[in-house]
């Protein structure tokens, strides 16, 4: 797995989500990974922490749930279900 490529994928997300909706900043993030998508949701807020830094994501709450059911939705994959948007 390649979580800094991941979570800049994700920062660039935000960040198009943050400006589409002329807001200031994100507050929330969170994700969804699958059962088998096999990423340590600790490891992922360590990347995310350090790619944030500068951006609309920067003291974003990054809240990550883990699917446990490998026949749920999306299984393999990491999914942005939000973000939380200050606009003032």
């Amino acid at each position: 797995m390649h979580e800094s490529g991941l979570i800049e994928d994700l920062i660039h997300k935000v960040e198009s989500l943050v400006r589409e909706h002329a807001g200031r900043r994100a507050t929330v993030i969170r994700l969804r990974v699958g059962a088998l998508a096999a990423a340590d949701p600790d490891h992922l807020r360590e990347h995310f922490e350090m790619a944030a830094l500068g951006t609309v994501a920067e003291g974003a709450r990054l809240e990550i749930s883990v699917a446990e059911d490998p026949l749920g939705p999306d299984p393999g994959a990491i999914v942005l279900e939000s973000v939380e948007i200050e606009t003032e």
